[in-house]
């Protein structure tokens, strides 16, 4: 937008403030884990693959290695078991489909964590309500477990665990006389106090894991969006020194142009003058350009040329006498060293406000005023023409421009029209010793 369209208060802190296209903090989406669930677990439609059944695998194949080792594992373990166990059944061949029909949902515990869970609970107390020795048997219904907590499913491993005490309960108290191995007689309650801690152990091992996962998982989300913000950053800042070069030289050279075009047969020497600056402008806007594009060809390279600060005013001062615009510069306080942002924000802000009136202003007069305060750079550029309404070619970005500038360092800017008819540019700038560019 250009200086004289636009009037009233731009601050740092308003409304209108941009920061790139993303999202504020309050509206942003947060981060899913992948292996969290898209809802909460049903458990009257826990078949229902799009909404709670399924889980993606993230691409990978099924998890054969772990799963053939878990059943070796379970096989042999229940086989050393069982000789410790004389009063139980033997392990026969429907003993060892049990164990192998227990191991096999294993595979898809990744992509249906629920189904398993439950389907490998119900393996298992069919195992138990069958007489078999007790042992290995549990690490299928470990592992399930810890597969449906680490993708979500918490209520769900924990309705499977609790059902399978509960009938473990029924089977050692109640049911052991209808069941094998024959003469059997009730369990003893000591023998339930190991089985709820198992239970207890499964599942806050199992949400451990979840939670440092999630952990991991988030912060590798916030050093991504990190990454992201510092190149959004790094491309507005880019964007505002690309402006602010070109708009300053190419409305110099817009002007000597015309200055040119209107001398050339009436006063060639004032024209050859004109040509000269124009030469002199898009020389200064080519280096400038320059050197904005070496950083981005040599990321982290310090910059060949020192970033442009106030102490380069007489040169916009020069530039914009050839332009027909006298400029006068009048500083109040200590003129101490500024840091580098603040020194460069200051420069591009009062050069954006000089191109404004080369560009909009009917007045051939602008007068710059700097204070250094304690802790502030007050900034005011005044001209005292009416605005013309001509077009010369600008983005309309310079007013936007010089407000990131000045919310970056936390200050302010005023620019709107005066009451006696000119316009003012007035800026504040908080001055930070540890501030960088």
């Amino acid at each position: 937008m250009d200086q004289k369209s636009t009037g009233g208060r731009v601050s740092g802190d308003d409304g209108g403030g941009d920061d790139g296209g993303r999202p504020s903090p309050g509206s942003r989406t947060p981060h899913r884990a992948p292996w969290r669930r898209r809802g909460q677990w049903d458990p009257w439609n826990f078949w229902d693959r799009k909404g709670h059944g399924e889980q993606s695998d993230g691409g990978q194949g099924l998890p054969w290695l772990s799963t053939v080792l878990i059943a070796v594992l379970v096989m042999a373990g229940s086989g050393i078991a069982a000789r410790n166990q004389p009063g139980r059944e033997a392990l026969d061949a429907l003993a060892r489909a049990l164990l192998l029909l227990g191991a096999v949902p294993l595979l898809f515990r990744h992509r249906w964590p629920v189904p398993v869970v439950f389907g490998v609970a119900g393996v298992t107390l069919g195992y138990l309500a069958a007489g078999y020795p007790y042992g290995p048997v549990f690490v299928l219904i470990a592992v399930a477990c810890f597969a449906a907590v680490v993708h979500g499913q918490r209520t769900a491993a924990a309705w499977a665990l609790g059902l399978l005490w509960t009938g473990h309960l029924l089977l050692s108290h109640w049911l052991y006389r209808w069941l094998p191995p024959a003469g059997d007689g009730p369990a003893s309650w000591g023998r339930e106090l190991p089985a709820a801690a198992f239970a207890f152990a499964v599942l806050a091992v199992s949400e451990t894991v979840r939670v440092r996962r999630e952990q991991r998982a988030q912060q590798r989300a916030e050093r991504a969006d990190a990454e992201r913000r510092r190149a959004d950053e790094e491309r507005l800042r880019i964007a505002r020194e690309l402006h602010d070069v070109l708009a300053h030289s190419i409305s110099v050279i817009n002007v000597q142009a015309g200055v040119g075009l209107a001398l050339l047969d009436a006063d060639p020497e004032q024209a050859r003058t004109a040509l000269t600056t124009i030469k002199a402008a898009s020389k200064e806007a080519l280096g400038e350009v320059r050197q904005v594009l070496d950083t981005l060809r040599t990321p982290g390279d310090a910059p060949r040329a020192p970033a442009p600060g106030l102490a380069r005013l007489p040169e916009l001062v020069e530039q914009a006498a050839a332009t027909g615009l006298t400029v006068t510069v009048a500083t109040t306080g200590p003129g101490t060293g500024l840091p580098p942002g603040a020194d460069l924000a200051a420069f591009r802000i009062v050069q954006e406000a000089l191109t404004n009136v080369v560009r909009h202003s009917g007045s051939r007069t602008a007068r710059v005023r700097i204070g250094y305060g304690s802790g502030n750079l007050d900034l005011t550029v005044d001209d005292d023409g009416p605005a013309t309404g001509t077009e010369a070619g600008g983005s309309g970005n310079g007013l936007a421009g010089m407000r990131e500038r000045a919310a970056a360092l936390g200050g302010i800017i005023e620019a709107g029209a005066r009451e006696d008819g000119g316009f003012r540019v007035h800026a504040v700038l908080p001055l930070r010793p540890e501030e960088t560019p």
